[in-house]
């Protein structure tokens, strides 16, 4: 009878840890679309786009219309973008239109470069039957006060925008510039190695944030990615999808995401950089900073980032 009782007992274990293992969700968001230097580079074509065509995963993009024309190449870099937007699984959302740092150029700038970065989305968002309703501040930077916060927080409220957090991000902006330092110099091995640190790296601050958000909530949460369109996600995005599968992870669109409770609260953090909306709900700042130096640390790809980005 004991032995039978046991069993029962171990066997609700295995499936409720199972239970818990599977819920853990991810909506990834990619910044900084379209990348036009790089299909420039890469003889006109997207390969991050095509990347996330195989996996057919749900995607949110943030758009930067001015990306359009930094080439010569307009009529094809506007072809890019729409081919991003008519995508069935991609979900739209405006990054501004020049990526200015809202706590530098203040209300009236910011406010501008906003409206100026939805002209082209909202035709194509219209063309494909798709909303335009999500916002990411460029450098995630909300203002540098409270002030600077409510007053942007409320024009996009009027516009209809819905401020977009996110609760892990890597860096990789950083590390996709030290990848490409490496593939201009056609160090192939270094470049290959700076992208399986960044695979590694990704796993660690899902690890962490993963294991915050549990402490902090007493669950699994919907994890929001961040990322960027750049040559180092088109070659190890995947890898890192695989990982994060083999992990328990399921992949959700951002609207799903934002379906999670803990998105409906407070946003604390009233300083200019960005930093992951899990420590922005913290009543306590002095408590977010002293869990903030308990992060992976990266300090390898900073210091190269750093002495690239000085030649």
């Amino acid at each position: 009878m004991k032995s039978s009782i046991r069993r029962t007992g171990i066997l609700f274990f295995i499936l409720f840890s199972a239970q818990l293992y599977a819920q853990k969700q991810v909506a990834i968001t990619i910044d900084d679309i379209p990348n036009t230097k790089r299909f420039q580079i890469d003889r006109f074509q997207s390969l991050l786009l095509k990347k996330l065509d195989s996996l057919q995963l749900p995607i949110a993009i943030f758009i930067n219309e001015h990306k359009i024309y930094e080439t010569d190449s307009v009529s094809k870099n506007f072809r890019l973008l729409e081919d991003w937007v008519k995508r069935n699984n991609i979900t739209l959302g405006n990054h501004s239109f020049s990526h200015l740092r809202y706590s530098d150029v203040g209300f009236a700038t910011f406010a501008n470069d906003i409206d100026k970065g939805e002209a082209i989305s909202k035709e194509l968002a219209k063309k494909y039957n798709k909303p335009l309703k999500h916002f990411r501040f460029p450098f995630n930077d909300l203002g540098k006060d409270s002030l600077q916060h409510k007053e942007i927080e409320q024009y996009l409220t009027q516009k209809e925008y819905r401020i977009t957090p996110y609760t892990v991000e890597s860096e990789d902006w950083a590390f996709s510039a030290v990848y490409e330092h490496y593939l201009s110099k056609n160090d192939l091995a270094n470049a290959k190695s700076i992208g399986e640190k960044y695979v590694k790296k990704t796993i660690e601050f899902f690890e962490f944030f993963e294991t915050l958000a549990t402490q902090q909530y007493k669950r699994s949460i919907r994890q929001i990615y961040l990322c960027h369109d750049n040559a180092l996600n088109a070659e190890y995005l995947p890898k890192i999808v695989k990982l994060l599968k083999a992990k328990g992870y399921t992949f959700v669109s951002l609207d799903e995401a934002l379906q999670d409770s803990i998105y409906q609260q407070q946003d604390n953090y009233y300083k200019e950089w960005g930093v992951s909306w899990l420590y922005r709900w913290m009543k306590s700042q002095k408590e977010a900073t002293a869990i903030m130096r308990k992060e992976p640390g990266n300090n390898e790809i900073e210091r190269l980032y750093k002495e690239i980005t000085k030649e």
